[in-house]
């Protein structure tokens, strides 16, 4: 194990990919000659040169769909979107091309493609640059969307990135790129598709992902040493495909749930996860599932009203209490 920062996990992989397999290559804004805007791609324009870390025009519909055709006729492409924010601009290659050329056309054609994006909150970058737009891209049957927590399921989610067939969109937090944990020496590739228990707990089930699972696991940890709380955490690490087998496993032995999301509350992914737990956990359930989520207004600039405004790791403890407290006034 190496402790390393999440920013160095994604450097060290797609450098790594890059050396292992010629058909790697980066495309996108600045990430050449600048270095990349959060500096991922540092040093990687010296070493594999222009042919393979392709520095693109503001145009990310042109770049993305470059990216489509060259995945489309055997290469594995890496993008980089600056931000989430972005690739609006490039959603009709994504959502109607990228993700649906396999099956459209009988599985002839591939499309192994990444795209690397940021997104979330916190840096005062104002309401266009600061969204949690993901269940756009969770929506769409023929894409996969992972977003890890950690520096190793960053890495680890990427190596199983960039080795998949199919289109994948990989989401990391701009709040996570200097957080610092252990990463495995190893390059085994996660599996897409498959959650974690982050920490085993009996008294309530926590389900999140990307950086309000990183807080769910502080607030575990901080919970049994303030209240006695035994909080078990599920980290969702993949939205497409979801791992409904483990949420609804977890809620079965807690018999409660609280679900933490960094994006809006309305048609959310709490609300796929909630229904889940209903679908599958009903009868196992002893209070309502409670949801944290973003305040629903476009995210504010000024520090003060921004912070306000993003789900905190005070709000996920009020809600574990309060579901703890229901349950105590049903037994």
């Amino acid at each position: 194990m190496t402790i390393m920062t999440y920013r160095q996990a994604l450097h060290d992989t797609l450098a790594a990919e890059m050396r292992r397999d010629s058909d790697v290559f980066l495309i996108g804004e600045e990430i050449g000659v600048f270095e990349g805007a959060y500096k991922i791609t540092q040093g990687m324009l010296a070493e594999f040169g222009e042919k393979r870390v392709r520095d693109a025009p503001i145009a990310e519909e042109g770049f993305t769909g470059a990216a489509i055709g060259a995945a489309m006729l055997g290469l594995r492409p890496v993008v980089e979107i600056m931000t989430i924010n972005f690739s609006l601009i490039a959603l009709d290659q994504i959502v109607n091309h990228a993700a649906k050329i396999y099956g459209m056309f009988g599985g002839q054609a591939k499309v192994p493609l990444v795209i690397r994006t940021p997104g979330g909150g916190g840096q005062q970058l104002g309401a266009t640059h600061s969204q949690n737009i993901e269940l756009f891209y969770a929506f769409i049957p023929g894409m996969k969307v992972v977003a890890p927590s950690s520096p190793a399921d960053a890495k680890a989610l990427l190596l199983a990135a960039i080795r998949d067939d199919d289109p994948v969109l990989f989401l990391e937090n701009l709040a996570l790129y200097n957080t610092k944990g252990e990463v495995p020496d190893d390059n085994t590739p996660a599996e897409i598709g498959r959650a974690a228990v982050t920490r085993q707990g009996a008294d309530i089930t926590v389900v999140s992902y990307s950086r309000m699972a990183a807080v769910a696991l502080d607030v575990a940890n901080q919970l049994a040493e303030s209240d006695g709380i035994d909080v078990e955490v599920v980290d969702l690490r993949s939205l497409r495909p979801l791992d409904r087998e483990t949420i609804i496993a977890s809620v079965k032995k807690t018999h409660c749930a609280v679900v933490l999301e960094d994006d809006w509350l309305t048609y959310g992914i709490g609300a796929e996860i909630a229904a889940t737990i209903s679908d599958g956990a009903f009868d196992w359930l002893d209070a309502p599932v409670r949801r944290v989520a973003m305040a629903e207004v476009p995210m504010p600039y000024a520090k003060s009203l921004e912070t306000a405004a993003m789900p905190s790791a005070q709000d996920a403890k009020e809600a574990i209490r309060q579901t703890l407290a229901a349950v105590a006034r049903r037994s």
